[in-house]
């Protein structure tokens, strides 16, 4: 978002535009998909953000996956954060390479690591 709002000032200060940027995609009515789709077609590098954006927030939601099929989303999910550290967001790629392993554990797993991580914040305030 703060690419995007970087590449267009005007843009950042349609609060219209704001919300149908931030949303999911699958979350858009059809209207809005094509007030969207419209807009986005003016700038090829908006239209890539978006969607890039949006693969990952696909990526991010997934939940109780089966083995195999992590196995096969791995490779999309690794050519994503390549397709990261060719663009603008070079940064997100960073952030998300240390957080691979965690991010394929959420995709298979369906507990929560909240007690651990209040057992780890504990830890740190000792």
């Amino acid at each position: 978002m703060k690419r995007w709002q970087q590449y267009d000032s005007q843009g950042r200060k349609n609060r219209g535009l704001i919300s149908l940027m931030r949303r999911h995609h699958w979350k858009l009515s059809a209207v809005q998909k094509e007030n969207l789709h419209r807009y986005l077609a003016q700038e090829p590098i908006w239209q890539a953000l978006y969607f890039a954006k949006q693969q990952l927030n696909g990526f991010l939601v997934m939940k109780c996956l089966k083995r195999k099929r992590a196995e096969k989303m791995m490779p999309q999910f690794l050519r994503l954060i390549e397709q990261f550290e060719q663009s603008p967001v070079r940064a997100l790629a960073e952030t998300l390479r240390p957080w691979l392993e965690p991010i394929v554990r959420m995709w298979r797993f369906t507990k929560p690591n909240g007690i651990t991580e209040g057992f780890h914040t504990k830890m740190e305030i000792i």
